[in-house]
Formats: C-alpha cells, sequence, structure tokens
C-alpha cells in the first residue's frame, strides 16, 4: 500500500496500492503512522514521495465513496474520512524535514492535495493535475483550497478549482502548482538529484529555514524574531560551526 526505505538522510515513501493508489482510510493509518516515524529520525533530511504506479494517486477510493454515499450516516462517515485526510496533510506539511513529490502521472483531488501539502513538487511532462471535485459537485475538501490558493495564488486557485480543469505538467509549473517539469523518462533521475542536493544541506538548517517560510506564510508570529532564534540555534551548533570556519579558512 505505502512504503517505507531510509537510506541515510533520505526517507523514500513510495505509493503502491494498484492500481491508482486510491486513498482509504487503511491508507490513510499507512501513512500516519510513517510520519509518526519520521518526526522522531533526525537524521533524515529529506522525504521523498513517489508512486509505483501509473499515477501518482487519483484521490479518494471510489468503493470507499460508493459504499458510503446516499445515507446520512455515510455522509458523516465521509466528512471523517475527509478530516482525517486534512489531518494526515497537516502533519506532513509540519515535518522538519524538506519533503519532496515526485509526480509521474495522474494526480487527481486527494493525490494532487497530498503533493501540495509538500514543499516541493517535481512533474513529468504527461503528467495530469487537478482539483476537479466541482464536476461532481463536491469540493477539494482536504486542503485544496486552502494550499492552493495560498501556494498558486487567489486568481490561479480560482480558475482551476472552480473551473475543475485539469493541467499537464508544463502548464502546472507555468500557473506555480509544481517547481519543475521533466521529461517521463527523466523524471526519477531528475528527482533524484534534487533530493541529493538538498540532503546534503545541514537537517538544522533546513528545518530552521523551514519554519521561518512557514512563519511568513501563516503571519501569526514575528517572523523577524523566529529569524534571529533560528540563526541563534544554528550559530551553536556544531556542523554549523564546522561548515562557517571550514569556509573562512578557504578565502
Amino acid at each position: 500500500m505505502i512504503s517505507l526505505r531510509i537510506d541515510d538522510s533520505v526517507a523514500t515513501v513510495t505509493l503502491c496500492r494498484s492500481p491508482v493508489n486510491a486513498i482509504n482510510e487503511d491508507w490513510i493509518d499507512t501513512f500516519d503512522r510513517i510520519l509518526a516515524e519520521l518526526e522522531h529520525t533526525p537524521r533524515v533530511n529529506v522525504l521523498w514521495i513517489r508512486s509505483a504506479e501509473r499515477v501518482f494517486c487519483a484521490g479518494a477510493d471510489l468503493d470507499v465513496i460508493g459504499s458510503l454515499f446516499g445515507t446520512e450516516a455515510g455522509r458523516v462517515k465521509m466528512i471523517d474520512i475527509t478530516r482525517r485526510m486534512q489531518q494526515l496533510y497537516a502533519r506532513l506539511e509540519r515535518l522538519p524535514q524538506v519533503t519532496i513529490a515526485e509526480i509521474g502521472g495522474a494526480a487527481m483531488g486527494g493525490g494532487f492535495e497530498l503533493a501540495l501539502a509538500c514543499d516541493l513538487r517535481v512533474v513529468a511532462d504527461t503528467a495530469k493535475v487537478g482539483l476537479p471535485e466541482a464536476r461532481l459537485g463536491l469540493l477539494p475538501a482536504a486542503g485544496g483550497t486552502q494550499r492552493m490558493t495560498r501556494i498558486c495564488g487567489e486568481a490561479v486557485a480560482r480558475r482551476l478549482i472552480l473551473g475543475a480543469e485539469v493541467v499537464g505538467g508544463a502548464e502546472a509549473v507555468k500557473l506555480g502548482c509544481a517547481h519543475w517539469v521533466a521529461p517521463a523518462a527523466e523524471l526519477e533521475d531528475f528527482t533524484r538529484a534534487i533530493v541529493a542536493r538538498i540532503a546534503a544541506l545541514p537537517a538544522l538548517a533546513l528545518s530552521e529555514c523551514k519554519r521561518c517560510i512557514t512563519v511568513a506564510v501563516e503571519g501569526n508570529e514575528d517572523g523577524y524574531a523566529v529569524e534571529l532564534a533560528g540563526s541563534a540555534a544554528l550559530l551553536a551548533d556544531g556542523e554549523t560551526q564546522a561548515r562557517v570556519q571550514g569556509f573562512l579558512n578557504r578565502q
């Protein structure tokens, strides 16, 4: 369903629920356990999320929706599952590690909401992404309306969500939904190079930088004070001291 592999400072989560990585409660439980483990694995700098299937993630399991749809109890259960998805993606977003989604195929609805909860997104030129829930009279409620608006801006969010529009890889980058686009055949190697570059950076520096960016986005704290506190922590860190001293010695 979902596998975790840790190699040095990189954790790789592979979505492998055939055929389309559809999201059900077991999927949520498994992913949540993995995130709980990573929260207490400080040696990991980067979480790389990818798929073993032809799609990245097609969103909610249609069999589950079909079994619940049409009754009041079923509607309550569907809202509960959506709430759990919100909580899972919020936990992913709060990880100290840098999170990277490699989107090699379709990422729709809850699948694209998963990718939007990551720090960085790399998409294949042949991939399709979107939040098309409005076609069914629904909305992307696992954080999609909030994260897409925050990441891409109001205009793009209105275009894609209200128009139930699905876009290709290059267009996703153009609109700010993803950071890089690569040919499908080169996507894994392209992403691996990004992962390796970031994984080589100091873990504490990455987590402090990530926290400062989050504070700037959320606006609930004094970001300048958070920068100073983070800088103080880094200046007292042994790895930072060694890196700075090594840099100064080369001058």
